[in-house]
């Protein structure tokens, strides 16, 4: 019998592949990474710096060629600040949104443009001074048609089939193809639409016409600005009201420098936005000049113009074609004041894009994600997709995560889960630790506030990805920029063990109550009401064991963790720097103390020399500064007092001491109000 065959029986049975011997010619990687977008280079910089086989394959000539023909009106909404009046590069990042992530310290989108909102051409640039900079391992004009998974004894691979029936195999596949394929919504007359990527960007061609949009997101507004000198008329229509990025916080929701159409709408000036269902509108084109009767009056039909109806009005749909209607077809003739009850010149479609499932077979296939309506893949909280071990999604089409939510579609946001989607590659497939930094319990304070003050990573990703703290008594563990949803595989991701005296995890989140965000009232100053905070502010989660996936799932509406054991938040800052001593720095202190049981203030040589002499066991910090020469000389003496725990108050070494927290707020002199908020 041939010994090909039961290898043949199996892949027709399973679509798998599971031991055709490899071709000579195919070219064979540890890390394939698909598309030089500004994902795939990022994860490339990651992988050239851990000096890991892989290689960057892109279909195009050059890297981020989305960004080539989008937006068509060539202007990015991604911020570009380059003054802040710092010069903290991890700050500054905060506000620059379009600049990757990178040893080099002048490896900045700045240096291809200094606009606020930079022209789309820039982007590409910058990503071609990126990759040359870095030398990252890019292979041009390769066109992968086909992605299939090879199984073997002890290990699964993908391999991937360019146009050229060339084969790439590797042990891990990156998708970072981003959202490229226009989506598109099936209706009756669909035929008559013009396409977002195909449309004119000329005003000119709109002189004078009446223009009905189809969506009422950036790209549709962006079309809508961009006519709106020379269009009659601009009519907007969607399923939803419009959504506004400074209302929901949402960078992808409507951004105010391309909602100029707003304005005109509500000042009543020809334009306006309308909702109804998509799938229920019928575009239709009379040919023929004629008359349309209504039972009221006598309607001229205007030559080659669309109407819009709804299917239901439409008679024998399976027999009609787009120009064959009666004037009772026309919503027009139930509904005399319909809103888009006058023809249009041109119907455009503007509905964003989808991610591209066609090039994977069924063995390599993630499934579809319930967000955003299956236009995305469906992804693990670590970015693998689901069914599909080893192959990870990165980038914009791994935002089925954080749809909605956060900012994991976009460059601001991914280029932090790319580098976290390569821990959790180093410690699977090369026992590498997630990098954390072994800080003393006294440095803990000190930490906190640096990362609150200036760190990027949770600003942009906030609710997605945190800094979890292990607790180790005298010390801490402090691991960065961690996956939130995945913190009940923390262990297993991350190399890192929990021990019994727990974690912190530090997260930026914003308020859930809806105000008016530019009415009176919409920030909160007072640290005893920081739990009311609406903008966005830290908020610290102590946890004395890893929460369970079960408790993951059941986890408070909107909230990023389950219910902690306590939970800490800092009141928001005008200034986002959270750093006055008596609002942040010391109700801050009071909750940390709780964590790690123990005395975290600070106290100079002099303050400690005392203390050592009259006090059988002196501060922690004391002990680990002073009593090992260290320590700050204060240049002026200073009355000194040492309190002493109130009764029922021990220091964390010792034995038997009370964790109890509404004790310990109690002893501290915290308000039930001060920011650590425990009816939870």
């Amino acid at each position: 019998m041939d010994s090909s065959l039961p290898c043949l029986i199996f892949f027709v049975l399973t679509g798998v592949t599971p031991c055709f011997g490899d071709d000579n010619d195919t070219r064979r990687h540890e890390y394939c990474v698909l598309g030089a977008g500004p994902a795939g280079l990022q994860m490339g910089y990651f992988l050239s710096k851990a000096k890991r086989d892989y290689i960057i394959l892109e279909r195009n000539s050059g890297p981020g060629s989305f960004f080539q023909k989008y937006p068509r009106h060539r202007k990015l909404i991604s911020i570009n600040k380059i003054h802040t009046g710092r010069q903290n590069r991890e700050f500054n990042l905060r506000h620059d949104w379009n600049s990757l992530l990178s040893d080099k310290p002048d490896l900045l989108f700045r240096q291809v443009s200094s606009d606020f909102y930079p022209p789309a051409d820039a982007f590409p640039l910058y990503l071609s001074v990126f990759e040359r900079e870095l030398r990252l391992r890019v292979t041009y004009g390769v066109d992968i048609g086909r992605i299939r998974t090879v199984l073997s004894s002890t290990s699964r691979s993908y391999i991937l089939t360019d146009q050229h029936s060339k084969d790439y195999k590797c042990s891990v596949l990156l998708v970072a193809t981003g959202l490229w394929v226009p989506q598109e919504v099936d209706f009756v007359g669909s035929d008559l639409v013009e396409g977002y990527e195909s449309i004119s960007t000329n005003p000119e061609d709109y002189q004078n016409q009446a223009v009905l949009i189809l969506g009422k997101g950036n790209s549709a507004f962006e079309t809508a600005q961009g006519i709106l000198g020379k269009a009659s008329r601009i009519h907007m229509v969607s399923r939803s009201p419009v959504r506004l990025a400074w209302q929901t916080h949402y960078v992808g929701d409507l951004r105010a420098v391309n909602n100029e159409l707003i304005d005109t709408y509500q000042l009543k000036s020809l334009d306006g936005l309308v909702e109804a269902s998509l799938e229920q509108i019928v575009i239709i084109r009379q040919k023929d000049e004629g008359m349309m009767t209504s039972s009221r009056k006598s309607v001229k039909e205007e030559k080659g113009r669309l109407y819009v109806t709804l299917n239901k009005y439409i008679q024998r749909q399976s027999e009609k074609n787009s120009s064959d209607v009666t004037a009772e077809e026309l919503l027009g003739y139930h509904i005399d004041n319909f809103s888009m009850r006058k023809p249009y010149d041109r119907v455009i479609r503007c509905l964003g894009f989808r991610f591209n499932f066609s090039i994977f077979d069924s063995s390599a296939c993630p499934p579809n994600s319930e967000n955003a309506r299956g236009r995305l893949p469906r992804v693990t909280a670590w970015y693998e997709g689901y069914d599909t071990p080893g192959l990870f999604v990165i980038g914009a089409a791994a935002h089925s995560r954080d749809y909605r939510s956060s900012a994991g579609g976009f460059v601001h946001g991914f280029r932090y889960t790319v580098r976290a989607v390569h821990h959790v590659l180093e410690h699977r497939y090369h026992g590498a630790l997630w990098p954390s930094t072994k800080l003393l319990t006294t440095q803990l304070l000190s930490a906190v506030l640096k990362r609150v003050g200036e760190a990027s990573g949770p600003y942009q990703m906030f609710e997605m990805l945190g800094d979890v703290i292990l607790l180790r008594g005298s010390h801490c563990q402090y691991v960065e920029e961690f996956p939130l949803q995945a913190l009940p595989q923390f262990s297993s991701l991350s190399g890192h063990k929990v021990s019994e005296h727990g974690l912190v995890v530090l997260v930026m989140q914003y308020g859930k109550n809806k105000i008016d965000y530019l009415g009176q009232g919409r920030a909160v100053t007072d640290w005893t009401k920081a739990w009311k905070s609406n903008f966005l502010h830290p908020v610290l989660y102590y946890y004395d064991t890893l929460p369970t996936e079960e408790e993951m799932k059941r986890r408070p509406h909107r909230w990023p963790l389950p219910r902690p054991k306590a939970i800490h938040h800092m009141v928001e800052d005008f200034l986002t720097e959270w750093e006055a001593p008596i609002s942040h720095i010391q109700p801050l202190r009071r909750f940390l103390e709780h964590c790690v049981h123990t005395d975290l203030r600070a106290f100079y040589a002099e303050s400690c020399f005392r203390l050592s002499l009259t006090h059988r066991k002196p501060p922690l910090f004391c002990r680990q500064g002073y009593l090992k020469q260290q320590g700050l000389v204060r240049s002026k003496p200073a009355h000194f007092r040492y309190t002493e725990p109130l009764p029922g108050e021990q220091h964390a070494d010792t034995p038997g001491a009370d964790a109890a927290f509404p004790d310990y707020l109690a002893q501290a002199g915290a308000s039930m109000s001060s920011g650590i908020k425990l009816d939870l």
